[in-house]
């Protein structure tokens, strides 16, 4: 057993020995995979979604030095039908090389020897291994002098792949062309490897428009393909923690829910889920990581567009996103669509694969985005802030034109000419003027109520003391009409439940007049 040879099953029994999901479904995935073209596997996570876990089961699976079928028998990869049926084919069948990249760094001056470490370190544990092993100064040539020894092939394990180019950009060439050697498109790679699997936060590295590894097949945030379920947790598995906690699935839901993926459906962030329930406490963990600091300096580049696109995420509006010219570095960006597609993989985003949108997924980010654009200092944003702050503030206190006119200038300066006149580009302002109510309220649109659909409610925080709002949005009639429409449909019944003032609150425009008046009304329920 060594440092990167064979290292055991040490990390993965200490995981089992921890409150643990089962997620060694992926197991069969990745074992799928083996002796075929698609045997090379990569997966980018943001930080704290369970990257280093899964690695670590998969270490403990395919080591021959260890017998890890205890660690296994009472998982879903021994147990379901459906997963186990190459379950014993291959458990601890494999020379595996796992190297953890954040770990690697002290021992490589901080990456800047990462290649000849890597490359002196395995051929050494090789040795020690295999006596008889004839050594090569190359890492490639060693292996396969292995395999020919062992009859053997290996399972390499790279956790945190990107952590050498992320940290020291400086490094890249050498540390991708280390990288190509290894999984180069040639018969030495099929003779050396059944299988590779990559970790990282961010995709791999591209030349020009092209992976810089070809060969490997990629999954990331913004298409998690068939192992969208092994992304973080799923609905299912964070019911079963809430039951089980005695926690609240529904504010469960509301802190870290909202990467919805194709073929998954709702995933949660792992690390927040299980520090939520072993505290007791709903809050944003995510300042726990170092991924927090970068968040201000990437919606703080001044980009067109960027600015504003930071607004409308934190008023719950999804942006339309171009993921396409992205290139999987943290330096190189053309644009906003750049900054945007980088924050999708840090996990600051969430990403519709369908749409192709992005939002906000959920109030631990919400908060994270919040704190970073008042710390930011750009001119622009902390005017919008304080606008929608103020805005709020009038609303409560019934200023009615005030209300009407900060409605009036969101409209001009966000909506287009050509789709000004439209209920929906209404809504739109709505939220982009109130962007800042989640301090506040939890906000629903179209909710059933009396008999029809109120356009907007921001319903009360349960630590916050001030009125619901119902808000009815017109043009061409009068903000009186409105409101009369609130009252004879009965909206207000949908939050009579949670005991405090409703404001009823109608606004309307209109199109004919110079400068398209808006004009607001507000009312107290009875």
């Amino acid at each position: 057993m060594g440092m990167y040879l064979n290292p055991g099953n040490s990390g993965f029994e200490e995981i089992r020995n921890s409150q643990y999901v089962d997620k060694s479904g992926m197991i069969s995935l990745i074992n799928q995979t083996i002796g075929t073209k698609q045997k090379l596997t990569c997966i980018s996570r943001p930080r704290r979604f369970g990257k280093s876990f899964a690695a670590q089961m998969l270490c403990a699976y395919y080591d021959k030095t260890c017998d890890s079928s205890a660690l296994f028998a009472d998982l879903a990869i021994a147990s379901d039908a459906r997963l186990n049926e190459s379950y014993k084919q291959h458990l601890n069948k494999y020379d595996v090389i796992y190297l953890d990249m954040t770990y690697v760094k002290p021992f490589s001056n901080g990456f800047r020897d990462v290649v000849s470490y890597i490359n002196r370190k395995i051929t050494e544990e090789l040795k020690e291994t295999y006596p008889a092993l004839k050594v090569s100064s190359e890492l490639p040539s060693a292996m396969l002098n292995a395999v020919e020894l062992t009859g053997n092939k290996f399972i390499m394990i790279i956790d945190e792949w990107d952590a050498p180019i992320r940290e020291l950009p400086g490094i890249q060439k050498e540390y991708l062309e280390f990288l190509r050697t290894m999984f180069k498109s040639s018969g030495t790679t099929a003779r050396i490897f059944a299988a590779a699997y990559m970790t990282g936060i961010l995709p791999i590295q591209k030349d020009g428009s092209q992976s810089a590894i070809s060969d490997f097949q990629e999954y990331s945030m913004i298409f998690p393909g068939r192992f969208a379920e092994y992304a973080g947790f799923t609905e299912e598995e964070v019911r079963k923690l809430c039951q089980e906690y005695h926690c609240d699935f529904q504010e469960m839901k509301q802190w870290y829910d909202g990467y919805v993926l194709e073929g998954a459906g709702s995933v949660y962030n792992p690390n927040s889920v299980m520090k939520a329930v072993r505290n007791g406490r709903f809050r944003s963990y995510w300042t726990e990581t170092s991924a927090s600091q970068s968040l201000m300096g990437y919606i703080s580049l001044d980009y067109d567009g960027l600015s504003k696109s930071v607004v409308s995420l934190l008023g719950g509006i999804e942006l339309q996103v171009d993921t396409n010219g992205f290139s999987n570095d943290l330096c190189t960006f053309r644009g906003r669509d750049d900054v945007l597609t980088l924050l999708i993989h840090l996990g600051y985003l969430a990403y519709n694969e369908e749409n192709q949108t992005v939002r906000l997924p959920n109030e631990e980010i919400r908060l994270e985005f919040a704190r970073a654009v008042r710390e930011a200092g750009r001119d622009e944003t902390i005017l919008r802030i304080r606008e929608s702050d103020q805005l709020i503030y009038d609303t409560i206190h019934e200023n009615e034109e005030a209300v009407a006119a900060q409605i009036e200038k969101v409209h001009a300066e966000e909506t287009a000419s050509l789709f000004y006149n439209n209920e929906q580009a209404l809504r739109s302002v709505i939220k982009l003027a109130y962007f800042s109510y989640k301090d506040y309220y939890v906000r629903f649109e179209e909710l059933p109520s009396g008999d029809g659909y109120a356009d907007i409610v921001y319903l009360p925080r349960k630590t916050a003391a001030v009125p619901a709002l119902v808000i009815e949005l017109k043009w061409n009639q009068s903000a009186e009409g409105a409101i009369d429409q609130i009252k004879k449909r009965r909206y207000p019944e949908a939050v009579r439940g949670y005991g405090g003032d409703i404001l009823l609150v109608g606004i309307t425009y209109d199109k004919s007049r110079e400068g398209r008046k808006h004009t607001c009304k507000i009312e107290k329920a009875e």
